[in-house]
């Protein structure tokens, strides 16, 4: 063909303006001066733009470090090892069984992490935003001492309860309890007292057990207990609170508002009055003041934190005060201990803290105080403490938060006295501390320094008053002020039919007295039936936490069988021994395939090193690799082994289909010899092993016969003379085209196939040429199968391109399903049930659970109308509306814009505003489907090329209020794609023009979920043919 004459070089660069930003190779060192990069730096400071101080009024927004947002949390939990008697556990007061939830988050299975959290902890959200994570589960991680670090498991633990909580699914009762069939001791009356952490957790767990008369009286109005009252907003909003404790609600548990210990109840009126076992929860209801003090009160400018805390939660909290859509039990009455927390008697308003605020107290309530001080309009604040830095009792999680909002640490100080003026406090004074070699603190009255103040909070912690140690009786108080229990059972030591914990009892995080509530609920429920001349377990059987989710049937109808569930073990190394099946299925595993055997005559010895990780994952270490590439043969145990072992395995687990695999060379004689042999076993179905692709194919078996169809055809029509059982041909995709292996096992009555066997291959050399695995002293290696999530898009395409040919043929999948969500997948594809190993080598059995609940989660979600927004378990992603549409980055001048913005709706804000505070309503599912609803589901909708429109175009958005400028859209664009994004050079926020074409590259590159969506094109998509092919001239660049 002629070379067309065109006007420029087609070749030539012409977007000279959009690639001004774009990387080049640089021919010399850079050369900037000091003083120019100084200049320059702070429009690119990205570390320096929170409010802080006078700028935080009014700002309850969440402040914590460990907040996670999806991206982060699947992140993060792709770190966790997932170790063997995790210690992080161990750490944890309620025992939370964290390497599950974690897993199950990293699956995108988020539902499974949520119950497998409220099922050790019914105040789980609450806790994983308030937990001192540091001193406890991630004190005790085993990254602690990597170069990455500890896991966030508080921030992945409120992820995972938050997308729960905003799923609206309510809490049931197990399943399996009958409470018609319970005996009547399950009826008795049950008081707690004060409906805080301690006592939400025991009455949950009361009522999980059966009881069906639980009832919590309550001083205020509200729910929650000090979570409500005094840990502020911006760290645990009252949404949440309310939250657990309509989850409560929803067992039967009734809660009693405006019953005031020690003035409308007590211990002995409520045991008097029927009541055969009483919970106290009250915690430390009054303040200790330091007699410097005494005297002083809120008029002159002093509060403490049983003073402050409160009036800020009131008048910040929206749900918690009733004259604002409160979600108490009081209407539009307030009881009178909810009159004291507001500052005019009437409606809440926040404490004017206007000027300079000292906080006494180096406690994490001292920290709240603090950070909330600066919410109330204090210009500074100190906190004024006797011990060292170092020896702080504040968690790092408080006290690095208080730091950065630039509250003034003043160590080794002791007040002195307070200095008044015109009746308000004007300043303190204060002794200085010195710390001795013995460890103790001492005055050194010789050294002294003057302090100015408007207001003073102190923080030195509480004590039971004479009142409620009145009301308590006959539980009886410690010297110390604390209630003498057992601390095993949380029983009185005097009076068995009381119980206590939290504060009370010297437990004062949240996560203790959820623990002390739950230990409790145990030796309860002993008293009361052993009261009733009933036996209990030595063993405390607390039950799970449950939702209608749970009741999803996911079993199937497959190939005449019913499996019941689809989630089962490959032929792989998972069932190297009938053991290890044994033991999947009490983890609860639907099927196993046993791992392929042979006659004795083929008797195999595998060499060693077999298995190794892959490198498609990147250099990654550890659980979660993407691949493994093995060069391992089939069992090295004989064939009655196996047969043996699945007569056993179907003896002692007739519900879980037990299916054989088996292998021979291509012989008629040998087939229908083991054939019979396995059928005779008392498997349910067989495997029929086609497709190892190693090893065997050299002696003329697996892949040797499973790439020509005419070999599958004989095969199995020599199998399908000599056994009436299901047999599946195992397919390799080492072929050109899978799709007429099966046809020819089809031919050839199979019952199905089994798609696909793992993927040949060379995982890759070492820097000495030698490849891993090496086997020998020669360092020898061969061609082994890949395995893993790596191999999945293949094993789809496999699956969907069978059943499109071989519609409704029975498939079961495998390669590559790592989650529920992966298995989804298969079944839309066609496939019936998958096997699964990878993520077995990857875990252990215990993942099945993971697989279970997100597949449940999965349908029931599929059938609620209202979250049809939602990815699987994602929920839409959300960016707050005073930024939208705003196009400002986050830094520089451009985020000292965005604080003047947040600042001015701060003030303008109405905190308590009713729409702030969601109602927890879940609505019922309209039809939640089923397993095989979903089998072929998306089969329709894949095809020949042909067949997509070419005329319904998309173009990428780019969401600029979640965009990071990193710019890699606009570089992969660049380079691989049209040059259809504009990088500005000051703000960095990237602008697709009409050149878009719609290939997506950028979204796929994108490090932000959801922050680049593909929509669809506005104008008409004429593609650029760069010459005309009519006129020849030059159109466009690309």
């Amino acid at each position: 063909m002629a070379h067309i004459k065109v006007a420029h070089d087609v070749s030539e660069v012409h977007d000279i303006e959009i690639l001004a930003l774009n990387p080049k190779v640089q021919p010399y060192a850079s050369f900037r001066p000091t003083a120019v990069t100084s200049a320059d730096k702070p429009h690119w400071k990205q570390n320096a733009g929170d409010l802080t101080d006078c700028g935080l009024k009014k700002d309850f927004s969440d402040i914590k470090h460990t907040t996670l947002t999806e991206r982060g949390a699947l992140a993060e939990a792709g770190r966790c090892l997932k170790c063997a008697d995790a210690p992080c556990q161990k750490s944890c007061p309620t025992q939370l069984d964290i390497k599950s939830f974690i897993g199950a988050i990293a699956n995108k299975n988020y539902y499974g992490a949520a119950r497998a959290i409220f099922s050790d902890n019914p105040l789980g959200l609450t806790c994983g935003m308030v937990c001192p994570t540091s001193d406890l589960c991630v004190g005790g991680c085993n990254l602690t001492h990597s170069e990455e670090g500890a896991i966030n498991i508080g921030g992945l633990q409120q992820f995972a309860t938050e997308v729960f909580k905003k799923m609206g699914v309510p809490q049931i009762r197990d399943p399996s309890l009958k409470l018609e069939d319970l005996p009547e001791s399950y009826k008795a009356r049950i008081a707690l007292v004060g409906c805080g952490p301690a006592s939400i957790s025991c009455a949950t767990f009361l009522a999980r057990m059966g009881y069906t008369d639980v009832t919590i009286f309550e001083k205020f109005d509200f729910h929650g207990g000090l979570s409500s009252q005094e840990i502020p907003q911006f760290r645990l909003p009252y949404d949440v609170v309310d939250f657990e404790v309509k989850m409560m609600k929803d067992l039967g548990v009734k809660v009693e508002y405006g019953k005031e210990l020690g003035k409308d109840i007590t211990v002995d009126s409520l045991h008097k009055s029927g009541y055969e076992a009483v919970f106290v929860g009250v915690g430390m209801p009054s303040p200790k003041i330091d007699k410097v003090f005494q005297g002083l009160g809120i008029e002159q400018g002093f509060y403490t934190s049983k003073d402050f805390l409160p009036k800020v939660s009131a008048a910040s909290k929206p749900g918690l005060c009733a004259c604002k859509g409160g979600s108490g039990g009081c209407g539009s009455t307030p009881s009178a201990a909810s009159k004291e927390l507001a500052i005019d008697g009437t409606n809440p308003s926040l404490p004017n803290l206007a000027g300079r605020v000292i906080v006494l107290g180096a406690g994490d309530t001292a920290f709240d105080c603090a950070t909330s001080a600066f919410r109330c309009g204090a210009t500074r604040v100190y906190v004024a403490f006797r011990r060292g830095i170092t020896d702080m009792r504040a968690v790092p999680e408080e006290a690095d938060l208080a730091k950065e909002e630039r509250c003034e640490f003043m160590p080794f100080m002791l007040p002195k006295q307070v200095i008044l003026r015109d009746g308000r406090i004007c300043a303190v004074e204060f002794y200085k501390t010195e710390k001795g070699d013995d460890g103790q603190y001492r005055i050194d009255e010789d050294q002294f320094v003057r302090i100015k103040a408007d207001y003073v909070i102190s923080a030195f912690g509480s004590e039971v008053n004479s009142a409620i140690r009145a009301a308590l009786q006959p539980l009886s108080l410690t010297a110390g002020g604390q209630a003498d229990v057992d601390m095993l059972t949380m029983q009185s030591k005097t009076s068995p039919f009381v119980f206590a914990g939290g504060d009370l009892v010297g437990n004062g995080t949240t996560v203790e007295a959820t623990n002390d509530g739950k230990t409790a609920s145990w030796a309860i429920h002993r008293y009361l039936q052993s009261l009733h001349g009933l036996t209990t377990s030595s063993v405390p059987q607390l039950p799970q936490f449950f939702t209608p989710i749970d009741l999803v049937d996911i079993s199937v109808e497959f190939a005449g069988m019913k499996f019941p569930n689809p989630f089962g073990l490959a032929s792989a190394t998972p069932c190297t021994s009938a053991s290890m099946i044994r033991r999947s299925f009490e983890a609860g595993w639907g099927f196993a395939v046993t791992k392929t055997f042979s006659l004795d005559k083929d008797l195999v010895t595998n060499v060693s090193p077999r298995i190794v990780r892959g490198q498609t994952s990147g250099p990654k270490f550890g659980p979660g690799q993407g691949s493994f590439l093995n060069i391992e043969l089939i069992s090295e145990k004989t064939s009655a082994y196996w047969c043996r072992a699945v007569y056993e395995l179907k003896r002692d687990f007739p519900q879980q289909i037990v299916i054989a695999s088996i292998m021979c060379g291509f012989n008629k004689e040998d087939w229908t010899e083991l054939a019979k042999m396995a059928e005779a076993s008392g498997a349910d179905a067989l495997e029929l092993n086609l497709s190892c692709p190693h090893g065997m194919g050299e002696r003329g078996m697996g892949l040797a016969c499973g790439q020509n169809p005419e070999l599958v055809l004989n095969i199995c029509q020599w199998v399908r003379a000599a056994i009436k059982l299901p047999f599946f041909a195992k397919l390799t995709p080492n072929v050109t085209e899978v799709r007429e292996i099966a046809k020819a096992a089809h031919q050839g009555g199979a019952t199905g196939v089994t798609a696909i066997n793992t993927v040949s291959g060379l995982m890759g050399l070492r820097g000495d040429s030698t490849a891993w695995p090496s086997v020998g002293s020669e360092m020898r290696t061969t061609y082994g199968g890949m395995s893993g999530n790596a191999v999945r898009p293949m094993a789809l395409r496999a699956v969907s391109s069978i059943a499109r040919a071989l519609p409704g043929y029975p498939i079961m999948a495998t390669g590559g399903a790592d989650s529920a969500d992966a298995t989804v997948q298969f079944l839309q594809c066609g496939a019936g049930v998958v096997q699964i190993c990878s993520s077995v080598q990857n875990q252990d059995f215990t993942v099945i659970q993971d697989y279970i609940t997100g597949l449940k989660a999965y349908l029931y979600l599929q059938g609620r109308a209202d979250l049809k927004g939602w990815d699987g378990q994602s929920p839409p992603t959300t960016v707050p509306a005073i930024y939208k549409d705003l196009k400002l980055p986050k830094f520089g001048p451009f985020q000292e814009q965005r604080n003047k913005i947040q600042i001015e709706a701060n003030l303008a804000s109405d905190l308590l505003d009713p729409k702030l505070h969601p109602v927890h309503n879940a609505p019922k599912p309209v039809s939640v489907p089923t397993v095989a609803d979903q089998i072929g589901r998306a089969v329709p909708r894949i095809g020949e090329y042909n067949k997509l429109n070419n005329k319904e175009q998309v173009v990428a958005l780019v969401n600029s209020e979640l965009c990071i400028n990193c710019g890699k859209c606009y570089m992969t664009c660049n380079d691989s794609g049209y040059q259809a994004i504009s990088f500005d050079k000051e703000t960095h926020i990237p602008t697709i023009t009409d050149d878009c074409t719609g290939c997506t590259l950028c979204a796929s590159v994108c490090p932000v979920i959801d922050c680049i969506t593909m929509v669809p094109r506005q104008i008409p998509y004429i593609p650029q043919r760069g010459i005309d092919p009519v006129t020849g001239a030059l159109q466009g660049a690309h």
